[in-house]
């Protein structure tokens, strides 16, 4: 959501900004709207006023004993012009407000200009793509040879895009969560939090997915609960219209959950095997800073997310996006894209934004500040995508007999230096 004043005073450079995210708005209609409600204001201010002179000047005529038959009936039609006015005012501001919710957050001026991902600036390269003497195999062979990845009975059981993990499969999943929480919270000083799967309309519209995003939402039959697209969204809930000491700032939080996305608008895209899928895991990085620090947390966020690939020892780059490129939210993104052999190419495993005050001001999240309160910044990013993790881990990891060898790092969890068919141990 945006701060109206703003809005009102910049409302020219504004709409240039917004235009390089290939927004437009129709700017008659904004303006004749605004016009009618600051007119509606002004004429309400001078009734108010004009009633209570009128009152005043009635109380001293009664006491002098005039007929005050006529300043009374004047009263009684300005209280009903007002009355009036109130109602218009309500219909103006749900007018106002229902424009502003649907007006993407203005891009952070260090964004590169651009009209989609082809426009996006590479800012970082780390590790070497493996150079295999053999043709790599993409995630969906190996997982299937292996017996570790079942789309089929998935489907069965559920539907298209959705998995079955077994064995070593379903442990690697596991270990990559418990992984990524340790590393997040020992290292890098997040607090775990749990939170509910299921949220209701306010969260989702605290974070900007509704009212604009519901068709990519999964919706419970005669309740108001959603499932949760995202940690992103019950974590920065948690403060939904509370205030926070500014000194206490950054809060750094990191989630586990499932994921449930509908995925509308994405039909052709990744049909093969668990890049993009329904129901998937993630690690997520929330936090809640200054706006004076909000970059560089978002900075050190971004390292945070890809320190995960660093240990795993995965080959990745990362991206900020063009502002055609972002989300309805975020002010700055960073994506984070790991190397994978089998499709011979980069795929994003972590998207890491700023938001700015767009969350706060609609969540209503406050930091106080000596007597001053006002809106803080909110930034998250994925810590990892636990899937598409497991899926860079097949790929690169891959032996020329088919076997997977197990990163380092993991093995203490899994128990396991490689993974061979039907996944036994080795």
């Amino acid at each position: 959501m945006h701060d109206l004043g703003y809005f009102r005073s910049n409302f020219d450079a504004v709409l240039d900004r917004l235009a390089t995210r290939g927004f437009s708005m129709d700017r008659s209609q904004f303006l004749d709207l605004d016009t009618r409600r600051r007119a509606a204001v002004t004429e309400t201010e001078t009734l108010r006023a004009q009633v209570n002179a009128d009152s005043q000047e009635i109380g001293k005529l009664k006491k002098a004993g005039a007929d005050t038959t006529a300043q009374q009936e004047s009263v009684r039609a300005a209280k009903d012009r007002i009355a009036a006015l109130d109602e218009q005012l309500k219909s103006l501001d749900d007018e106002f407000r229902g424009i502003l919710q649907g007006i993407p957050n203005l891009p952070h001026e260090s964004v590169p200009v651009g009209k989609n991902e082809h426009d996006n600036v590479e800012v970082r390269r780390e590790g070497t793509p493996p150079a295999f003497d053999f043709p790599a195999q993409p995630h969906w062979d190996l997982g299937q040879a292996l017996g570790i990845l079942d789309l089929e009975r998935a489907a069965k059981v559920t539907g298209a895009r959705f998995a079955v993990y077994w064995g070593l499969g379903a442990r690697l999943e596991r270990a990559l969560v418990s992984f990524m929480l340790d590393v997040h919270t020992r290292e890098h000083g997040y607090t775990e939090v749990l939170p509910p799967f299921m949220i209701n309309s306010a969260s989702l519209f605290g974070t900007g997915q509704l009212p604009k995003f519901a068709e990519d939402l999964f919706k419970c039959e005669n309740h108001d609960l959603w499932l949760a697209p995202t940690a992103e969204v019950p974590v920065t809930n948690l403060y939904r219209d509370e205030t926070l000491d500014a000194d206490l700032l950054p809060v750094k939080l990191c989630a586990y959950t499932p994921c449930f996305r509908s995925e509308a608008g994405s039909y052709g895209r990744d049909v093969r095997g668990i890049i993009r899928q329904h129901q998937f895991q993630k690690v997520e990085l929330v936090k809640f800073a200054r706006p004076d620090q909000s970059q560089a947390e978002l900075d050190a966020l971004t390292h945070d997310a890809e320190n995960i690939l660093r240990k795993l020892g995965l080959p990745f780059r990362t991206v900020v996006l063009c502002t055609g490129d972002m989300g309805f939210s975020s002010a700055k993104t960073y994506d984070i894209e790991v190397w994978l052999p089998g499709q011979n190419g980069f795929k994003e495993i972590s998207s890491c934004s700023s938001f700015e005050a767009f969350q706060a001001r609609r969540a209503g999240i406050r930091m106080r500040a000596g007597k001053k309160n006002e809106y803080l910044h909110t930034l998250n990013g994925s810590g990892l995508a636990v899937g598409r993790t497991w899926v860079a881990i097949i790929e690169n990891y891959q032996q020329s007999d088919g076997t997977v060898v197990v990163p380092e790092v993991l093995r203490p969890y899994l128990q396991a230096e490689v993974i061979t068919k039907r996944g036994e141990l080795k």
